[in-house]
């Protein structure tokens, strides 16, 4: 891809907690490699008044807390501090963009902007830069989810962006798809040949993907009653998983070829009708229970009052495709699970008849795991011989094949996913960012999922804070012979 740096970033909400624990410390590593362009400046606005000055203390310290310690370099640090500027500003007052206008300045060499703001401040905000010559054709806008709470609203945002800013200059943000880890999907699928042959439905029996927290509300409850778990984690980060594990080859490694093939998976989600949502789909709401030897509260304790948003989801979904067609995809999520872990397991078909039957014990279905957190491994556990004489029959058992990323690659370091993203942002790349026809085709799905539930007067179940949700999950899977993927 030929990349296109700009000369200027603009950061909006840049004193929040997103900008401290991530996005400072990404844009201080891309400079402190030397991969940021020589006279990048970069101005950040928020509410309430500071100068530059304040600003690049604000910015320091929070450098000085999350950054890692073998990062941090004082003389880095201050020539760092140098690109940094700041403009005050509300998004929902007009008046605050002449400011920022003249605080930016020339941008015809080119500016990338980074809306880390509440969705609601989209339009204004976009509207708000147009009227100031902040939206041309050197002009770049990236966005941070959510986009929308659903297929109407994320509509409403994307014409709203599109007013101004055309897709070729429009960067939708999921951080998911900036880890190492859900980019070696890719490198696995496609830069082996040994996987293709049985990576569909004559190969696959079914594909388990987990998203497991172990946190709960901490700071999020405003956006959390309005989200859910469904719309927090499924309508983006889940079914980008699914679509990478989904899709066909792509002709090339650009954002044209990838988006396009994942747009057709996205495509082929079979919608889960109302009479089959109580089948295809469990939802939850953790209540007391202990999480890593701690009691904690429930989720109606923690805000104060009765509710019956969901914590907890977990989904059988199929692909309406030749490559798919009978592989059940299962998704589950939650907030305050047993364990923090976000993996997909890609569970392969038994062998069509077994030699040992009888004499070498019970063969199992040969799994390949992709760790995504908090390690990060790609694991094929397979069949092998026990060591022995063998004088009553082989013996087999099943043992993992490791790749572990941070063993084989433990010259490199590891990047914060945010990096990465910000970096393609700046350059133009935008093969990691997801394009609206994703989205949109990714509500689709999702609202025929709340509609259902809407027509069945679903309420969540509850579960005990620290298990892996409630019983109906595991019922989900059990149905079909199939058991999750929690070792």
């Amino acid at each position: 891809m030929q990349r296109n740096p700009v000369g200027k970033l603009l950061l909006f909400g840049a004193t929040g907690d997103l900008a401290q624990r991530m996005l400072w410390p990404s844009l201080y590593g891309l400079h402190a490699d030397g991969l940021l362009p020589e006279a990048l400046t970069i101005v950040g606005s928020a509410r309430g008044e500071q100068n530059d000055d304040a600003f690049r203390a604000f910015v320091q310290k929070a450098l000085g807390q999350f950054l890692a310690a073998d990062r941090k370099d004082d003389d880095k640090i201050a020539s760092f501090l140098e690109r940094l500027f700041f403009q005050p500003a509300d998004l929902s007052d007009p008046a605050s963009f002449a400011g920022l206008a003249e605080k930016i300045g020339d941008v015809s060499g080119g500016l990338a902007i980074y809306l880390s703001t509440a969705p609601s401040l989209f339009e204004p905000a976009v509207k708000g830069l147009e009227s100031v010559g902040l939206a041309g054709e050197t002009v770049r806008i990236g966005l941070e989810k959510p986009l929308g709470y659903d297929l109407a609203s994320s509509r409403e945002i994307n014409d709203t962006v599109a007013s101004a800013f055309p897709e070729e200059r429009t960067f939708r943000i999921d951080h998911y798809l900036g880890k190492e880890t859900v980019q070696n999907i890719l490198a696995l699928r496609f830069g082996n040949s040994f996987f293709e042959p049985v990576w569909n439905a004559q190969g696959i029996d079914n594909v388990q993907i987990t998203i497991a927290e172990t946190v709960g509300l901490e700071d999020r409850a405003g956006y959390y009653e309005g989200a859910g778990a469904l719309r927090d984690m499924v309508a983006n980060h889940m079914l980008q998983l699914v679509a990478l594990i989904a899709m066909e080859p792509p002709a090339l490694y650009d954002g044209a070829a990838i988006r396009d093939e994942k747009a057709k998976v996205f495509r082929s989600l079979r919608k889960i009708a109302p009479e089959d949502v109580p089948i295809c789909t469990v939802t939850g709401q953790y209540e007391e229970g202990a999480v890593g030897g701690k009691v904690v509260k429930g989720y109606d304790d923690e805000l104060g009052y009765d509710s019956n948003v969901e914590t907890f989801v977990a989904i059988k979904a199929h692909i309406d495709n030749w490559r798919w067609q009978g592989v059940p995809f299962y998704l589950r999520t939650g907030k305050r699970m047993a364990k923090r872990r976000s993996e997909i397991a890609i569970q392969f078909k038994p062998v069509p008849h077994s030699m040992f039957s009888g004499r070498g014990g019970i063969l199992q279905p040969n799994t390949l795991v992709i760790r995504l957190q908090p390690e990060e491994y790609v694991q094929l556990l397979v069949m092998a011989k026990e060591p022995g004489l063998d004088r009553e029959g082989i013996r087999l058992r099943e043992v993992p094949l490791n790749l572990s990323m941070d063993a084989e690659f433990a010259g490199s370091r590891r990047r914060i996913a945010y990096e990465r993203l910000l970096l393609d942002l700046i350059e133009g790349d935008q093969t990691l960012f997801v394009r609206r026809d994703e989205v949109e085709a990714q509500w689709t799905w999702i609202d025929a999922i709340r509609a259902g539930w809407d027509a069945n007067q679903t309420k969540p179940k509850h579960y005990a804070a620290g298990t892996w949700g409630p019983a109906g999950a595991i019922a989900l899977t059990e149905r079909d012979g199939v058991t999750w993927q929690d070792d």
